[in-house]
């Protein structure tokens, strides 16, 4: 099957070269034109599947070449309009002339590529082209122009060709389930069941019946393991799994057959376990409840869901994403955030992650106001996300001679910034600008408890 030839129209070089790599990524054959008059030849030479036609361009502008277009009939595939100063009248306008859509620059990539995936199939619903960026979890769908970002999709993709057992190590929140389909979607298995099962879910007699199923005279209920099939079985959160649930599963990893319940025959498995963890577990496993065996049997291969702090140069874009995801799914108000607001947002150390970005961006939407969201109404969400935490410099603490007072913002400081680091010290010591071996001191001499964060580094 040959891939949609997309013809992308705009006269600035950073924008057309932008636009056909991420596109190229996706699957589609993507050529460029620079002005109307390479984008006739290339109609031409070839009627592509889709346009994208910028507005404003030297010489005959995008309307005037759309409503060339179409008084000629040439264009039969769907024309989707960009433009740097997009105005209410100017959408009306191309929509009028038969564009299929409009959208404005500076380009959030991920409402262009929703853009492109409609009305390449003209409102009914298609299977992505390739694995598609519109697969992706939030972390790697928001353009990834991170170090940090990129290199997780390149990891992913490696580790999605393998069939050993995969553990996604990350704190709650940054998008652990999603960066598990995005594997599963990235391999061979693709096209196989990809089963959730909540770690939470297989606790008592429960547990047994959702893992293995039962097989009686009254017929047979397929468990997890038999709906996953020669797919993916991905359970979040291992650590709330119970003991009997964790010694079953760990019994099928070694052994890759399980009987039903009711049933002595028993049956082979193909599926991958995939599973979700926090980093304090993989630090500790018997703390947190889970043996350090099956840890071990599980996390052949593993991958980390990094925290939002660690790729803050994204959250601009990601903040837009979340924007135009809200908007298109729950119809809520367009509002953007201003410069001011995203450079504090950039600046703060979100240890919700994405889900508190999510959040964030619902409510702001939600709350209705100017379209720009400004500095001052974004301080005050941060501060009522706060408010129920104990300050880290209270007012008792000015009547305290300068020593302890000093030490008392230290150990309150230091205490927080660890936990935001996952309890790793070598992480800790880039954050707050200072080296290592003084640092350990300082957190031995201020008391704070380290608590196993050796080994993590």
């Amino acid at each position: 099957m040959r891939a949609p030839h997309i013809l992308v129209v705009d006269d600035e070089a950073d924008i057309r070269n932008t636009i056909q790599d991420i596109l190229t990524d996706e699957g589609y054959d993507v050529v460029t034109a620079a002005d109307a008059a390479e984008a006739r030849e290339a109609v031409a030479e070839r009627v592509p599947d889709l346009v994208l036609l910028d507005i404003w361009m030297p010489g005959t502008d995008g309307i005037s070449l759309l409503r060339e277009w179409q008084d000629s009939d040439r264009m039969t595939c769907p024309v989707v309009m960009l433009s740097g100063h997009g105005t209410v009248e100017t959408a009306v306008e191309t929509t009028r002339l038969g564009a299929a859509d409009f959208v404005e620059k500076p380009l959030s990539l991920n409402k262009l590529l929703r853009t492109v995936e409609k009305a390449m199939r003209g409102g009914r619903p298609a299977p992505p082209v390739g694995t598609g960026r519109g697969m992706l979890p939030p972390i790697v769908a928001a353009l990834g122009r991170s170090r940090r970002i990129r290199e997780l999709r390149q990891v992913a993709e490696q580790l999605a060709q393998h069939a050993a057992p995969l553990l996604v190590v990350g704190e709650p929140g940054t998008g652990r389930g999603v960066l598990a389909r995005f594997i599963h979607a990235s391999g061979p298995r693709r096209d196989e069941p990809f089963v959730p099962v909540p770690g939470a879910s297989l606790h008592g007699a429960n547990a047994a019946n959702l893992i293995l199923g039962t097989a009686g005279p009254g017929g047979e209920e397929p468990g997890c393991l038999a709906r996953a099939g020669a797919g993916t079985l991905y359970i979040s959160n291992i650590e709330d799994a119970s003991a009997e649930a964790q010694a079953l599963l760990d019994a099928v990893l070694e052994t890759h057959r399980y009987a039903p319940l009711g049933r002595a025959a028993e049956v082979e498995t193909g599926a991958r376990f995939l599973a979700s963890v926090r980093p304090a577990t993989v630090a500790n496993p018997t703390a947190h409840g889970v043996r350090a065996d099956f840890l071990a049997n599980l996390g052949v291969l593993r991958i980390e869901a990094p925290p939002l702090r660690e790729y803050a140069e994204d959250i601009s874009e990601l903040l837009r994403y979340a924007v135009d995801d809200l908007v298109d799914r729950e119809r809520l108000p367009y509002r953007h955030f201003g410069f001011a607001a995203q450079n504090r947002l950039r600046n703060y150390p979100w240890p919700g992650n994405l889900r508190e970005l999510t959040t964030l961006v619902h409510r702001l939407l939600a709350a209705g106001g100017t379209e720009e969201i400004g500095l001052e109404e974004v301080e005050k969400e941060l501060a009522g996300v706060s408010g129920a935490q104990e300050p880290l410099v209270k007012q008792d603490l000015l009547a305290l001679p300068l020593r302890e007072a000093r030490e008392q913002f230290e150990r309150a400081y230091l205490t927080e910034q660890l936990a935001l680091c996952g309890g790793k010290v070598g992480q800790l010591a880039r954050r707050v600008g200072m080296e290592r071996t003084h640092l350990y001191r300082k957190l031995r001499a201020l008391g704070v408890e380290l608590r196993g964060t050796l080994a993590d580094d």
